[in-house]
């Protein structure tokens, strides 16, 4: 019996230590992790913050965009007939990655592909005219607002009469178009909830429905909607439409907190030394020219006829 009970001691004693032994595991790790929450990049030196920012391939900022979104993003047509992607977001993509020392890889796509990398974490950035709406705040992080724009409803010349407000727009026999996955299938859903909702991956996609009379009308974010009225005179900029997310925001990786506060800074540049207008200019200048608003071949070429000025 004195053994046996001996034997019970000596188990609990073990147990006991190990149980310890873990707890302090845990605690170690714990503390890991709370100091890492707890880093404060905003208070670091430009240096010292470039050190801390990881990326997804080391030494190189990776950006989705959709170049579907002039002046925001698309292909420029030089006079030798080359596609050159342009826009004031990529304009900006390039100074953010020299700000902070990194080369800069665009990927481009459909604009539902950019949120979906970004909340797959396959890239650093996605630059594709975001708002900061809130139903996106779980796949990404927002940057500070770097431009602030607006909503248009739009309709071709011969249906403008149709539409003296957005009540108008809001009947069954009307097929109303905005691209997938962004905001403004929220503004049709608000708006215009009694019509049909036509929804496209591509703005060019619904600017070429609008033309075609395959729709009514359409959301369409205002200076994009602007552009392409400027190559298409048949096209109306009808509507201003209220949103109370206005503004465009760089969509960042989730969690990481070293890069987006690394974006906040070149932004503030780029807003303070004026050189976020001259983009913005650029861009416009770009856009009122030879253009091509969607993705190449696979062999790099324009597969559409491009639109002109």
């Amino acid at each position: 019996m004195k053994k046996f009970l001996t034997l019970l001691l000596a188990l609990a004693m073990t147990l006991s230590l190990a149980a310890c032994g873990s707890d302090s595991t845990e605690e170690t790790e714990g503390t890991d992790r709370t100091e890492a929450e707890t880093v404060d990049y905003t208070a670091m030196s430009d240096d010292e913050l470039k050190a801390a920012i990881t990326t997804v391939s080391e030494g190189t900022l990776t950006v989705a965009t959709s170049p579907d979104f002039a002046p925001y993003e698309f292909y420029a047509i030089g006079e030798d007939g080359q596609a050159t992607l342009a826009g004031f977001e990529m304009s900006l993509a390039q100074y953010i990655a020299d700000y902070l020392g990194l080369e800069l890889e665009v990927v481009p796509m459909d604009f539902d592909g950019t949120l979906m990398e970004l909340q797959n974490k396959s890239v650093d950035l996605g630059m594709a005219g975001y708002s900061p709406k809130p139903e996106r705040e779980n796949i990404m992080d927002f940057s500070d607002i770097f431009y602030t724009g607006g909503q248009s409803f739009v309709t071709t010349q011969d249906k403008a009469d149709l539409f003296t407000s957005l009540e108008d727009t809001n009947k069954v026999e009307y097929s109303i178009g905005a691209q997938t996955g962004s905001i403004q299938v929220d503004l049709a859903q608000t708006n215009s909830p009694d019509a049909e909702l036509i929804q496209l991956p591509k703005v060019t996609d619904v600017i070429t429905d609008l033309l075609a009379g395959n729709l009514d009308g359409a959301y369409i974010e205002t200076v994009v909607a602007e552009t392409y009225a400027k190559n298409y005179p048949e096209l109306n900029v009808l509507l201003d439409v209220p949103y109370e997310q206005e503004g465009s925001v760089v969509g960042v990786s989730m969690g990481n907190t070293a890069l987006l506060e690394g974006v906040n800074r070149a932004i503030a540049a780029a807003l303070e030394d004026g050189t976020m207008d001259e983009f913005i200019t650029q861009a416009n200048e770009l856009a009122s020219g030879e253009t091509y608003e969607g993705l190449l071949d696979e062999n790099g070429q324009v597969a559409e006829t491009p639109a002109e000025g």
